[in-house]
């Protein structure tokens, strides 16, 4: 299936709901085919193989997505936030394309071979007049989005995913036309990220009205949710904990319409989740983890598992508020060692996947999986007895202290439930006794003061010395990427330590 004939079942199928923005004079369902199908006709016309976007959220992203399907184009959004010279030379890789671009940004690119640079503006009036295209691609094995990846340096790798991949993960996850209609998703991670991407098709597809943010504000965040009677919303870990900022400084904003709200796109500490179901407690809260390379989710901890978590008196289901829930039924997922052995529930390895959604395949260098259809993830984690997934982080983020294989995140989640410390990164510093010792770097609360000894007392108690910070660096904030992501390789350079 194309991603397109998603499309066309929601024009057919809830042709008068509204799909994007404000109920009272968004565009409806039909009115966003009708669009696709003219600017497809738009890209069709022009010599370029790809169709790029550089760009905030707004009604342009999906026109382009869809329009871009039913042309059989690749759509190939952009990270705005890049310098100059990265956006450069991205989008000269995407050559030959038509790049569709907010105001400012053409001047930011400048002359690029095989590269048609078109302001937004321009571009939706010009589709106005477009003869439109009815008749959809039919390859599903064609690319369907390139999306690069958040790399930390050098150039990022180019993930293909597929219309089989995309069209597989909504399908096996997605109701059509189940959502009520009066549900209203608030989008506000990039349009760049998966999350945006699966984000927009899973709620055409279900028929819920889509509500942009430009760019991820929690004032504005708090506000448009309560004007537009948001429903539904995903967010990412540092998201959520500036949410809670914001409406922990307005007791009486409560946010009584949200029901649904999804998480991921990085490791979530557990006060923030807990403080998030104490603040929000008729929110259904899930936990989704998946990658660009798998068309997002692979594993999801419901709300049901959420409650039963914090409910249970006893440690390991309690624990599993900390997991990523269990797999998807549509994909298989196991635990495998450094020589490629699946492992025993309660081992720490490599987690793999595999499955239709499953794309694990880049630009210019082909498929990682494996004969057997296999992905390699590189996170590290370990599946319990019930089948819940443990998501330790990148292996190449494991500190091993004298053999000892230490999680930088559960001793970030030990740090944080201080009530001094407002954030936490752990990373690994070399030691000629032990190989490598535990360092942090963490962020005071209101800036106030951090006792480096009462806090290292603090993780022995709750842990074990040989998870104990060795060092304790007190800074006003950490780096992260606009994805929500820590960038740990940053923080290494930072330090003075070797990447």
């Amino acid at each position: 299936m194309n991603l397109a004939m998603l499309l066309e079942m929601a024009g057919d199928g809830g042709g008068d709901r509204v799909a994007l923005g404000p109920r009272p004079d968004g565009l409806t369902h039909a009115e966003l085919l009708a669009r696709a199908q003219r600017a497809a006709s738009w890209f069709a016309a022009r010599p370029g193989v790809n169709v790029g976007m550089i760009g905030v959220n707004s009604d342009a992203t999906p026109i382009c997505l869809f329009g871009a399907a039913i042309a059989g184009r690749p759509f190939a959004p952009l990270n705005y936030r890049w310098s100059d010279d990265q956006l450069r030379r991205a989008a000269a890789r995407l050559a030959p394309a038509v790049v569709i671009v907010d105001e400012g940004v053409a001047a930011r690119l400048g002359p690029l071979d095989g590269v048609e640079v078109v302001e937004r503006g321009r571009f939706l009036a010009e589709i106005e007049d477009a003869v439109p295209l009815t008749a959809p691609a039919g390859d599903t094995a064609a690319p369907a989005v390139l999306l690069f990846t958040s790399g930390t340096s050098g150039d990022p790798k180019v993930a293909v995913l597929r219309h089989e991949n995309l069209t597989s993960y909504i399908l096996g996850t997605v109701e059509f036309m189940g959502a009520d209609e009066d549900d209203a998703a608030l989008v506000s991670v990039p349009p760049y990220h998966i999350a945006g991407i699966s984000g927009l098709l899973s709620s055409v597809f279900g028929g819920r009205r889509i509500v942009h943010l430009e760019a991820f504000d929690p004032e504005v965040w708090v506000e448009t949710a309560g004007r537009e009677s948001v429903t539904h919303a995903m967010v990412v870990p540092t998201m959520l904990a500036r949410i809670l900022e914001v409406l922990d400084r307005d007791p009486d904003v409560g946010l009584p319409v949200l029901r649904h709200l999804s998480y991921g796109g990085g490791r979530m500490p557990l006060p923030v989740i807990e403080a998030a179901v104490r603040r929000l407690p008729h929110v259904d809260f899930v936990n989704a983890y998946g990658l660009t390379e798998t068309s997002s989710t692979i594993a999801l901890l419901t709300p049901d598992d959420h409650r039963d978590a914090l409910a249970s008196p006893d440690p390991a289901i309690r624990a599993r508020l900390g997991s990523v829930g269990r797999p998807l039924p549509t994909v298989e997922v196991e635990i495998r060692d450094a020589g490629g052995a699946t492992v025993e529930p309660g081992l720490r390895g490599e987690i793999w996947v595999r499955g239709e959604q499953v794309s694990g395949e880049y630009l210019g260098t082909g498929s990682t999986r494996d004969d057997g259809g296999w992905f390699p993830t590189k996170d590290g984690g370990w599946i319990d007895a019930g089948g819940f997934l443990f998501v330790e982080g990148r292996l190449d983020d494991v500190i091993v202290r004298g053999g000892e294989n230490i999680s930088p995140g559960e001793v970030e989640d030990a740090l944080i439930a201080h009530p001094d410390v407002s954030d936490a990164a752990v990373v690994g510093i070399p030691d000629d006794d032990w190989g490598e010792l535990v360092a942090a770097v963490v962020v005071p609360v209101d800036g106030g003061d951090i006792d480096p000894v009462a806090l290292q007392e603090w993780v022995r108690s709750r842990l074990r010395s040989s998870k104990t910070p060795a060092v304790i660096e007190v800074r006003d904030l950490l780096p992260y990427n606009d994805n929500g992501k820590l960038l740990r390789r940053q923080l290494r350079a930072e330090l003075g330590l070797p990447r």
